[in-house]
């Protein structure tokens, strides 16, 4: 049996909803959807579902598959994520992000992150943050496997990013909450609740809201978003905001909603304001506001460098890593370490001034390391949307063999040729093998490796 709704939480809901309260909560206690996303950028996932109505690559699966065994999660073909959260891209369709800057200040695990990836390109950049160092290397996991190559990680508390002032075209904050929008899916959700959380957490949004102005452009678009119901938090920290910025606040043009999708809008001064609540949406409890700062002249600063992390890649080595991608005029090489990464052009120089003064847990793309004047390819490579697909051979996999793969398993070495290949499921990458004679070593990451039968 379910864990009983907080009290406090029921009476809360009851003052912000009155009688529909009553059927918040007995939706809370169905079972939830499962949802998926599909990767624009790569092929092979086949789904049956009905789609989602804000989500153009939004999918509501019939059967929930086992996700853990599937290689095309794995090769990034598409992300597990709930539907409502999904609206974040509908909120930006109609923005000119080709080449863009976002920021996701509160970015672990990555699902949103994925949809700001592939709305700015390759030739864009997207900064996702998180606070947690742990939740960070999830979050560089789930964005290597997406493999646009276009997204520094970066774990730093939001006053640090604040120095890069009015960067960002789009800043969006998912704010840490009291989580009333997980009450359906996590059961310690409701036991963990109190009302002294929801009081700390409006602190906390409040103080991530003042830094993410500061580094919004004028004109650029500001996203904040929770997963709770919490009039405190929502419509309460918007109010806070229009209290705070309001003269250099403006509304978007009017996000226009599918009447049948069940989404609430609940618009406060300049923000479009939208709930998602279960008993009218197929989804999760999800609450969304969005406006713009003000235009004006932008007077972009940044921090002075702390560091120096970033060298030129050798000449003679440009040619070996520049056959690797299948643009090579458009990419820039940097070497950090002993590992060469790869970026777009366009981006290089932002990344190494982010690099120079934040805490940077990967970005770009890792290209691996150069062994007597040949790369020696790293797994993120293999997942890389630019890469060039005839440099090496591919190598269609079964399903037996490609879960065998990702086990670190032993496969027949006679489909592969000498030297390295990439393998691939259904036309999707999901690694790289080296065939040395009669043996096949497996470059699968170790620490990813499925461990589940």
């Amino acid at each position: 049996m379910a864990t009983p709704l907080p009290e406090a939480f029921v009476r809360i809901m009851r003052e912000a909803m009155g009688q529909e309260a009553e059927a918040l909560f007995a939706g809370l206690d169905t079972e939830p959807s499962t949802t998926i996303r599909l990767n624009p950028a790569k092929e092979g996932a086949n789904f049956c579902g009905d789609g989602v109505g804000w989500s153009p690559n939004g999918v509501y699966l019939d059967v929930r598959p086992q996700f853990t065994l599937d290689p095309l999660l794995h090769g990034g073909a598409y992300y597990v994520q709930e539907a409502s959260s999904q609206f974040v891209g509908y909120l930006l369709k109609d923005d000119e992000l080709e080449g863009g800057r976002v920021l996701d200040m509160c970015a672990a695990p990555g699902g949103k992150t994925t949809i700001y990836s592939s709305l700015v390109g390759r030739s864009g950049l997207v900064v996702a943050n998180d606070i947690n160092r742990s939740r960070t290397l999830a979050l560089a996991d789930n964005v290597q496997r997406w493999g646009m190559g276009n997204v520094v990680v970066t774990c730093n508390e939001p006053s640090h990013i604040s120095a890069f002032e009015e960067w960002f075209d789009v800043v969006a904050v998912d704010a840490p909450c009291s989580g009333e929008g997980m009450f359906r899916k996590m059961d310690e959700a409701r036991s963990e609740w109190s009302l002294q959380a929801v009081e700390q957490c409006v602190v906390r949004q409040k103080e991530i809201l003042q830094n993410a102005w500061r580094v919004l452009r004028p004109g650029g678009k500001l996203l904040y978003s929770t997963c709770t119901f919490n009039p405190s938090e929502d419509e309460g920290v918007v109010r806070w905001l229009m209290e705070e910025y309001g003269d250099d606040i403006v509304a978007v043009d009017r996000v226009v909603i599918g009447e049948e999708w069940g989404v609430v809008r609940s618009d406060i001064g300049a923000f479009q304001c939208f709930h998602f609540y279960p008993h009218r949406v197929k989804g999760e409890g999800f609450f969304v506001a969005v406006a713009r700062k003000r235009e004006g002249v932008i007077k972009r600063s940044m921090p002075k460098p702390r560091r120096k992390v970033f060298a030129p890649l050798q000449r003679a080595d440009l040619g070996e890593v520049s056959r690797w991608v299948d643009d090579p005029k458009r990419m820039a090489f940097r070497v950090v370490g002993d590992t060469i990464y790869g970026y777009d052009s366009a981006v290089v120089e932002d990344v190494v001034r982010l690099g120079e003064s934040l805490s940077v847990v990967y970005s770009g793309v890792a290209m691996g390391q150069i062994f007597k004047g040949r790369l020696k390819p790293e797994h993120p490579l293999a997942l890389y949307v630019g890469r060039d697909s005839d440099v090496v051979p591919a190598v269609e996999l079964t399903l037996e063999d490609a879960q065998n793969y990702l086990r670190r398993v032993d496969i027949s070495v006679s489909q592969f040729d000498e030297g390295i290949n990439v393998v691939t499921y259904r036309g999707v990458a999901i690694g790289f093998v080296k065939r040395i004679g009669a043996r096949c070593n497996n470059m699968y990451p170790k620490d990813l490796r499925i461990q589940k039968l």
